[in-house]
C-alpha cells in the first residue's frame, strides 16, 4: 500500500497561520504524487463564507506552487465534512492544521467531532500539521514499531516517502524498562523489516527506547534528532480506555507532536512474506 498518484489532496483550510502552513507544506509532496490540491473551507455560517479570501488563497496557491488547485466552500461541521469530502472525491490524503483549541478529548458518551474520532474515520492517509513554520522536506522519518501486524503496513509508505525525499528512516521501538522479553520477540521482526528497508535503497536506523510513556518517548526521539516526519498506523478500534483517555497512542503522539505526524489507515495483511513482494 503506498500513496495514491494522480490524485487529490485535500486541504481544510481557515485562514489560520497553521493551515496556511499545512497548505505550503503539502507542495513538493503534490508535485512528487502529480496529484492537485483541493482547499475546502468548512462553515457553520454557510458555503459562501470568506468565498473572497479562499479564492484569493486558492489562486496564491497556484501561483507560488505551480501545482492545480481547486477550491469548494461547505457549509457543516469541519471534520465531518472533510471526511465525507475526501470520500465523495476519492482523496488519497488529507492534510490538517491543528491548533491549540483543537479539541481531542471526550466523555464516553460525549457528543462532537474531535480529533480522534476524525482520524479514526478518516477514509485516507492524514497528515497533521501543529508547527507554525514549515519544513523544508522529510529528511528524517520516524518509524514506530512494534509487534502488531498492523505496524508493518506503514513501511511501504515510509519506504516510498524516503525515496520522493532522498530520506532517512528512524526506526523506533518502546517497550517497558526490562521487558527483555518483548524486545527478543521483536528483534527478528525488526531485522527483517530493517532488511527490506536498505534492500530498497534507502538509509535506516533502529533504536529500542525504553519507557512508561510511549508517545512521549517517541515525540522526544523525533525532536532531538532533527526528524521531519513521524509515520504510524491510525488505530481504527479503540478500546473504552482510550476512548475515555483520548485515543490510542497513536492519537496521542498527534496531540503532543509538534512535527507533523502521517496516521495511515490499516489494512488487512496475511503475513511477513509482502516484505519480499514489494508489500
Amino acid at each position: 500500500m503506498i500513496i495514491k498518484e494522480n490524485q487529490s489532496i485535500l486541504v481544510p483550510v481557515d485562514f489560520s497561520k497553521q493551515s496556511y502552513i499545512a497548505v505550503k507544506q503539502i507542495y513538493t509532496l503534490a508535485k512528487f504524487t502529480k496529484s492537485k490540491l483541493i482547499l475546502l473551507h468548512v462553515s457553520v455560517v454557510s458555503e459562501d463564507d470568506r468565498k473572497d479570501e479562499l479564492e484569493s488563497l486558492a489562486q496564491a496557491t497556484r501561483d507560488e506552487s505551480g501545482l492545480t488547485v481547486e477550491m469548494l466552500g461547505v457549509k457543516g461541521e469541519v471534520y465531518e465534512v472533510t471526511n465525507k469530502t475526501a470520500t465523495d472525491l476519492g482523496c488519497s490524503m488529507i492534510v490538517m492544521a491543528l491548533d491549540e483549541n483543537t479539541k481531542f478529548k471526550t466523555g464516553l458518551f460525549g457528543g462532537g467531532m474531535t480529533v480522534t474520532k476524525f482520524l479514526t474515520a478518516a477514509p485516507c492517509p492524514v497528515i497533521t500539521v501543529r508547527s507554525s513554520e514549515k519544513r523544508e522536506g522529510f529528511k528524517n522519518i520516524v518509524m514506530p514499531f512494534d509487534l502488531t501486524p498492523e505496524s508493518r503496513e506503514k513501511v511501504s509508505f515510509a519506504v516510498q516517502l524516503a525515496h520522493y525525499y532522498k530520506a532517512d528512516i528512524r526506526i523506533v521501538s518502546v517497550f517497558k524498562p526490562n521487558d527483555d522479553d518483548y524486545e527478543n520477540k521483536l528483534l527478528p521482526y525488526l531485522q527483517q523489516v530493517k532488511k527490506f528497508i536498505k534492500q530498497e535503497g534507502v538509509n535506516c536506523t533502529n533504536r529500542s527506547l525504553p519507557s512508561t510513556t510511549p508517545a512521549e518517548a517517541i515525540i522526544e526521539y523525533a525532536v532531538k534528532n532533527d526528524c521531519d516526519l513521524i509515520i504510524q498506523i491510525n488505530q481504527k478500534d479503540l478500546s473504552i480506555g482510550e476512548r475515555l483517555g483520548g485515543g490510542a497512542i497513536g492519537h496521542k503522539i498527534v496531540e503532543l507532536s509538534p512535527i507533523p505526524v502521517l496516521n495511515v489507515p490499516p489494512m488487512k495483511r496475511e503475513s511477513m512474506s509482502h516484505f519480499s513482494s514489494g508489500m
